[in-house]
C-alpha cells in the first residue's frame, strides 16, 4: 500500500506533533490502568478468572488490530482517528457511571476497537512525518509524554477511587481523551477521501493471509515480532496483577498509588537519555538488559512479600524503562515507510496477542499454585527467552 497522501496540515505539524498526543493517552491509560483489574475483581471475584477476560478481550482486540489494514485500504489515517479518539471520550464517559457488568463488557469490548486503531495511526503518523527526525527520536519523545502523563495519572484514579467508586476514574479517561481529540481537530489535517468499494469477505480474507505471509517472510520481521511480543508480555502481566496483588498484599489504595507513580519515575529519568545511548551502542543491547533484568526481578517477586515486594515493583520498571522506547525499532528500521501501512496492522497483533497468552498462561499458574503472585513465573520465562530470541543470530 502506497503512503497516505495529505492535502494540507496547520503549519509547523511535524512527526513530534503527533508524539506529544502521548501526553493525552499516557494520562488517559494509566488512569485506567491503575483502577482497570480492580473493576474486574469486582464483577469476577477471581484473579485468575480476570485473567481469562483479559485474555479473550485481547484476541478480539488483535483481531481489530489484523483488519486495521483493511480499515486504512478504505479510509484515511485522520478520519479513522478521530472518530476513536471520540469514540474512546464517549465510551469512557458511560463506563465511568454505576452500570450493569454487562453493560461494562459491552463498553469495554466498543473501547478495544477504538483504543487498537489510536496505537495503530499515531507511530504511523510519526513515521510519515518524520522527515529527518528519525523515529528513534520521536519514540522517544512519544513515550517521553505517555510517561509524564502516566505520572499524574495513578494518585488521580485513587482519590477519585476513594472518593466515589473505581469505576468513576474511568470518567476522568473520558475528559483527557476529549481534550486529547481537540488538540488533534487543532493539527487540521487534510486527506483525500478513499473510494469505498464494496466489501469482498473472501477477498478481504485472502488478502489478510497474504499479508501475514508476507510480513512473516521479510527479512528480520519475526524477530521484530518476538521481541515486541516479549516486551508487551511483561507490560500486560505488570498492569493486570500488580494493582491485585498489592491489595492481596493488605497495602491500601493510596500505597498502590505510590507505587504505581514511583514507578513511573525511571521512564522519564530514562526516556530522552535512551535516544542518545541507542545512537552511540545500538538497541539490542538495552533490550536484552532489559529482558534479563526483568526476568530476574521476577523471579524475585514469586516469594517476597511486604515492603521489599512494593520495591520489586518499583525498581524492575528500570528495566521496562530500558525497553520502551526502542522495543518497535526492529519493525521501523527493517522496513520501508512504503511498507509501514501495509505491515504495521500484523505487526500491532505482537501488542494484542500477549494480552491473551500471559494472562492465560498466569491464570493457569494461579490454579496450579495457589497463589496470584506465582504469574510471576510466567513473566521470568518470558524474559529470559526474549533476551535469548535477541541473543541469537540471525
Amino acid at each position: 500500500m502506497a503512503r497516505d497522501k495529505y492535502l494540507s496540515t496547520k503549519s509547523g505539524i511535524s512527526g513530534y506533533s503527533f508524539a506529544n498526543l502521548g501526553l493525552f493517552t499516557g494520562f488517559a491509560d494509566g488512569i485506567y490502568n491503575a483502577v482497570y483489574s480492580l473493576v474486574l475483581m469486582e464483577i469476577f471475584m477471581n484473579s485468575a478468572v480476570v485473567g481469562v477476560y483479559v485474555g479473550i478481550y485481547a484476541a478480539f482486540c488483535m483481531v481489530v488490530g489484523l483488519f486495521a489494514n483493511e480499515l486504512l485500504r478504505r479510509f484515511s489515517k485522520a478520519k479513522i482517528f478521530y472518530f476513536s479518539m471520540l469514540m474512546l471520550a464517549v465510551c469512557y464517559a458511560m463506563m465511568g457511571f454505576s452500570i450493569r457488568p454487562s453493560t461494562f463488557v459491552i463498553l469495554d469490548y466498543t473501547t478495544g476497537i477504538a483504543i487498537t486503531l489510536v496505537g495503530v495511526l499515531i507511530p504511523l503518523f510519526m513515521s510519515d512525518f518524520s522527515q529527518k527526525i528519525g523515529m528513534a527520536r520521536l519514540n522517544s519523545r512519544y513515550h517521553l509524554w505517555l510517561n509524564i502523563g502516566a505520572l499524574m495519572a495513578p494518585m488521580i484514579a485513587v482519590a477519585i477511587a476513594d472518593q466515589y467508586d473505581n469505576r468513576a476514574a474511568f470518567f476522568a479517561s473520558a475528559l483527557i481523551y476529549l481534550a486529547g481529540w481537540g488538540l488533534f481537530k487543532y493539527f487540521r489535517i487534510v486527506q483525500p477521501d478513499k473510494r469505498v468499494r464494496p466489501v469482498n469477505p473472501h477477498r478481504t480474507v485472502r488478502a489478510l493471509c497474504k499479508n501475514t505471509v508476507a510480513f512473516f517472510r521479510h527479512r528480520g520481521m519475526p524477530r521484530a515480532y518476538a521481541v515486541n511480543f516479549g516486551y508487551y508480555s511483561l507490560r500486560a502481566m505488570r498492569y493486570l496483577y500488580v494493582p491485585i496483588i498489592v491489595m492481596e498484599n493488605g497495602f491500601s489504595k493510596d500505597t498502590l498509588g505510590w507505587v504505581l507513580t514511583l514507578g513511573i519515575v525511571p521512564y522519564l529519568v530514562l526516556s530522552e537519555m535512551m535516544a542518545r545511548l541507542v545512537k552511540k551502542y545500538g538497541k539490542k543491547k538495552w533490550l536484552w538488559l532489559g529482558f534479563v533484568s526483568f526476568a530476574v526481578f521476577s523471579g524475585l517477586a514469586t516469594f517476597v512479600t511486604g515492603v521489599p515486594l512494593l520495591v520489586i515493583f518499583v525498581l524492575w520498571q528500570i528495566s521496562g524503562a530500558l525497553m520502551e522506547s526502542v522495543h518497535d525499532l526492529l519493525f521501523f528500521d527493517g522496513t520501508k515507510k512504503a511498507e509501514q501501512t501495509k505491515f504495521y496492522g500484523i505487526f500491532r497483533t505482537s501488542v494484542n496477542l500477549p494480552n491473551i497468552i500471559a494472562p492465560m498462561l498466569g491464570a493457569v499458574c494461579i490454579t496450579a499454585f495457589g497463589g496470584t503472585a506465582a504469574v510471576w513465573i510466567v513473566t521470568a520465562v518470558i524474559g529470559a527467552l526474549s533476551a535469548l530470541v535477541l541473543g541469537v543470530k540471525k
